[in-house]
């Protein structure tokens, strides 16, 4: 994965969107051909329109797991210039004719120098859906909307959020993954009720690990039904162990809504600090100890 495309190749660049709701999340799944997935059904799309005999490789924004939306991810690929020059009139229609209807991709476009979908991300927003109707969730509604059945305080979950925000690492709310970092910083966390009784979550971070959102949605759903305090997330994150207690919520309510990068001349800069991988400060008597 590099920064540019390759000698006689153009980056280009895929604003798309699609339904998670029968894809077994974005990526491929090695030695499982027959495993639906957005990325297996765009780089199929790709290849075919274009006429191309080698398989085409994205690169995305983010990895959203099986069942989750996403209206504002960003992917791109690196194309032969003879091939983006011939095609690149026609892609965005013939794309549209070719991809499942649960896909559908925006713009295409060249890419700045030094864009990468992945690493040049400042922050990626994502939005969880709730009801707490009695009654259920709009049958409309419910591919993407979570029906909780227990009256919600948006504001105890407001307060409980604000001390989840900052650098921290959010081992507590992540899956753990092998060689992988759990430190993030948590941008923004709030809820709001809309007058269609839709409560939104709206969670924008520089980056999530595994299961990251969902499990601060479910900790968060704890506090706003009272079966948990407002200071019950923040103990949580500080014991810096997953707990038994954060239930993890399901996928459809969640959709990756937007992913924010800079301007292009700091592409090259965002593209190398996001590779480092990244460890707290320590404070207090233990700072400098060289001890747990």
């Amino acid at each position: 994965m590099t920064d540019e495309a390759p000698d006689g190749y153009v980056r280009v660049r895929l604003n798309l969107s699609y339904d998670g709701t029968d894809f077994s999340g974005w990526a491929k799944q090695r030695g499982r051909d027959t495993v639906r997935t957005v990325q297996g059904e765009l780089e199929s799309a790709l290849q075919v329109v274009m006429r191309m005999q080698d398989p085409v490789d994205l690169t995305v924004a983010g990895r959203t797991d099986a069942g989750v939306h996403a209206r504002g991810q960003v992917a791109h690929v690196d194309l032969p210039e003879p091939v983006w020059a011939e095609h690149h009139e026609k892609l965005l229609r013939r794309l549209a004719g070719r991809l499942p209807h649960d896909i559908r991709v925006w713009s295409v476009g060249e890419a700045p120098p030094g864009f990468n979908a992945r690493f040049s991300a400042i922050w990626r927003r994502y939005a969880y859906r709730v009801v707490d109707h009695p009654g259920g969730v709009d049958p409309l509604l419910r591919g993407h909307v979570l029906w909780h059945d227990w009256p919600l305080d948006v504001d105890a979950m407001n307060e409980a959020a604000q001390k989840l925000l900052g650098e921290h690492d959010f081992a507590a709310y992540c899956k753990k993954r092998d060689g992988a970092t759990t430190i993030r910083t948590l941008q923004r966390l709030s809820w709001e009720r809309g007058p269609d009784g839709i409560i939104t979550a709206t969670v924008r971070a520089d980056a999530f690990c595994h299961n990251m959102v969902r499990s601060l949605v479910g900790a968060l759903l704890f506090v706003g039904d009272g079966h948990r305090p407002a200071d019950w997330p923040a103990k949580v994150l500080a014991a810096g162990v997953r707990d038994s207690a954060v239930h993890v919520v399901r996928p459809h309510g969640l959709t990756l809504e937007e992913v924010g990068y800079p301007a292009d001349d700091q592409l090259a800069a965002r593209n190398r600090e996001a590779r480092n991988k990244r460890t707290l400060p320590l404070v207090g008597p233990a700072a400098g100890a060289g001890c747990c």
